[in-house]
């Protein structure tokens, strides 16, 4: 079978996402232009003009009312999904590395990088608010000499959010809390978490990593459930919402595939989320798979690539 294939970035795709009918897909890239596209067929409806910087980051609410990208810019943007209108612009010091809407779409969480002796913060802000009004909580992670977060994702409904650390740690923060260090702290990987993603339930999800390892986690406690192994960095994983399949992608990084372009490994493999064996590999793309989702249905997948194709 022949995939789609969606060409509308001129750069490596940085993150996809369906909304909850699934009709919509969503995708960032190293542009400077979030696209959005129908699922069906791949047609284009439009773009997200407005940032000045490689996106990295982006989420949809659940209503597909709210859109919302992070980008390089120091900005994180909401908008409306439908228009394309730019509602809030947040600004911030430093790059903002990933993005999320809570469970009821009333919250938006961000963090941003840490460079120029800037520190990495987690922000949380009501979008009810007006854009001036002072954030709902700000978490310094650098003072508290914690390494900066690469992904993040909210925990259950609205209290408790998730992120992945560049030195593979991944810690579990409680906003009911009156002190902001961290619930629960552990070291499942030992190079930098790429990517997290929750299954269609929100009762675990799965990490994806540079030391080539996928993980699945209790989203509650992070109780390490699930391992899978693969020879290459894996850069993100999806857990299938109907059956028991983990799909992960990745590849060497695009510097040394040009060295080693027959051992790329650029396929997307399937994995038992079980029995943790891998059952099935699916190969197109001609550089590292940046980032995969599964369609609301189960029934397909997309998978996003350096190449700046999505497929």
């Amino acid at each position: 079978m022949k995939p789609i294939l969606l060409q509308g970035h001129e750069r490596a795709i940085t993150q996809i996402k369906y909304n909850r009918e699934g009709d919509l897909l969503f995708s960032s890239a190293k542009d400077k232009k979030p696209n959005v596209w129908f699922s069906i067929n791949g047609e284009r409806l439009g773009t997200y003009n407005g940032h000045n910087g490689a996106v990295w980051c982006i989420d949809i609410d659940w209503e597909t009312l709210n859109f919302m990208s992070g980008s390089a810019d120091n900005t994180c943007k909401i908008w409306d999904a439908r228009t394309g209108v730019e509602k809030y612009s947040y600004e911030t010091k430093n790059p903002v590395r990933s993005c999320g809407f809570s469970y009821s779409g009333n919250l938006a969480m961000y963090t941003t990088d840490s460079t120029l002796k800037e520190s990495c913060y987690i922000i949380v802000r009501d979008i009810r608010m007006p854009e001036n009004e002072n954030k709902v909580n700000q978490i310094d992670v650098t003072s508290m000499k914690f390494p900066k977060i690469t992904s993040s994702i909210w925990g259950s409904l609205e209290d408790t959010l998730i992120t992945g650390h560049e030195n593979g740690e991944i810690m579990l923060w409680d906003f009911r809390k009156t002190t902001s260090e961290p619930n629960y702290k552990i070291r499942p990987h030992s190079k930098q978490v790429m990517d997290l993603q929750k299954d269609k339930d929100s009762t675990c999800f799965v990490s994806a990593s540079k030391d080539f390892t996928s993980k699945l986690f209790d989203l509650d406690n992070l109780k390490e459930l699930k391992s899978y192994k693969t020879e290459k960095p894996v850069n993100s994983a999806a857990i299938s919402p109907i059956r028991d399949h983990v799909l992960l992608g990745g590849g060497q990084e695009a510097v040394d595939a040009a060295l080693y372009s027959k051992s790329g490994k650029f396929e997307a493999r399937f994995f038992h989320l079980i029995f943790e064996e891998e059952f099935g590999r699916v190969r197109d793309h001609f550089g590292p798979i940046n980032y995969v989702a599964f369609h609301p249905d189960g029934k397909s997948y997309s998978s996003a690539g350096e190449d700046g194709f999505i497929r």
